[in-house]
């Protein structure tokens, strides 16, 4: 190597050199947006938690943007007194886990169906229970709302649907499985289908091929997907207040509501009410968040 090799850096190191230093701005610049995305969610709820231990009177007085002269957990003694936190998440439970146990089982077998066996209309039904998704909830309520009265009339119960958690897990069960089925079919696609073929091969029924040989291999993704439907079904508010009439039989979302003045709003108690309606969403995300995060991207990768 010559000394002024030696001395001048080759065009190959300047090149590197270049790259490198583009590279660096460009993770910055990527950090930076990920930071500003990241204290504009967290806002809202900073700000909710923040109001929360406010008292009223003290905003009423001063304006929300007046510095805080007191804070406590006045307003959170009051919200769960109110709320009557036992009986709405009695209800909560009662209406998330049965339709998020329908959703997986049912999202699965159609999934198994489409993805392991080809006949004519399998596409046309993966589609059909996709599109399902595309319908706002504001659009059909009204059909979905005549049709439970009419089948309530049909078997000598108008509540038999309506005013029932029974309806409520139905429609629930009805608009995710379109979701449940894709991505769970969109995961089945990277089976090797000789596993299939073997398990036939060996005398395997339907339901033993589904039961014994695809459920196993499917549980990282139930998984991810179960955290994913739990948290929507539990923050759902729509379809509980639609379609039942009686305030003790409705979800916790629905429970806020008894924190609201006839003339007048205390919001701090709202915020108050509304954080203690967020904590188990936010404990299922904080136990279960590597299943959450893989929920995102289920399908893309086998594991």
């Amino acid at each position: 190597m010559s000394i002024s090799e030696e001395i001048n850096p080759s065009k190959e190191e300047k090149r590197l050199k270049r790259h490198k230093d583009s590279q660096k701005l460009k993770d910055r610049i990527i950090t930076v947006f990920i930071g500003v995305f990241a204290i504009a969610w967290l806002f809202p709820i900073v700000w909710t938690f923040y109001s929360s231990l406010r008292p009223y009177k003290e905003i009423r007085a001063g304006g929300v943007l007046s510095f805080p002269q007191e804070l406590n957990l006045d307003n959170y003694v009051s919200a769960i007194d109110r709320m009557e936190l036992p009986t709405y998440f009695t209800n909560t439970v009662l209406i998330t886990l049965p339709a998020v146990f329908l959703i997986l089982l049912l999202g699965s077998l159609m999934a198994f169906v489409v993805t392991r066996y080809s006949f004519k209309a399998n596409v046309a039904l993966l589609l059909l229970f996709t599109a399902g998704n595309l319908l706002p909830p504001q659009l059909v309520f009204i059909p979905v709302f005549k049709m439970y009265l009419a089948l309530g009339d049909l078997v000598g119960d108008r509540r038999f649907l309506y005013d029932s958690p029974l309806g409520v897990i139905l429609i629930h069960v009805a608009f995710q499985m379109g979701f449940a089925t894709f991505v769970l079919s969109s995961y089945m696609k990277t089976i090797p289908k000789e596993i299939s073929e073997s398990a036939l091969v060996d005398g395997a029924s339907v339901f033993t091929h589904y039961f014994r040989v695809m459920l196993p291999l499917l549980r990282p993704p139930l998984a991810s997907l179960g955290v994913l439907m739990t948290t929507w079904i539990y923050n759902d508010f729509f379809w509980a207040l639609v379609l039942m009439s009686t305030d003790s039989k409705r979800p916790i979302t629905s429970a806020l509501g008894r924190l609201q003045g006839e003339f007048v709003t205390d919001y701090n108690l709202l915020a108050a009410g509304a954080m203690i309606a967020a904590i188990p969403t936010l404990v299922v995300f904080f136990v279960l968040r590597k299943q959450f995060v893989s929920g995102l991207t289920l399908g893309s990768t086998k594991g």
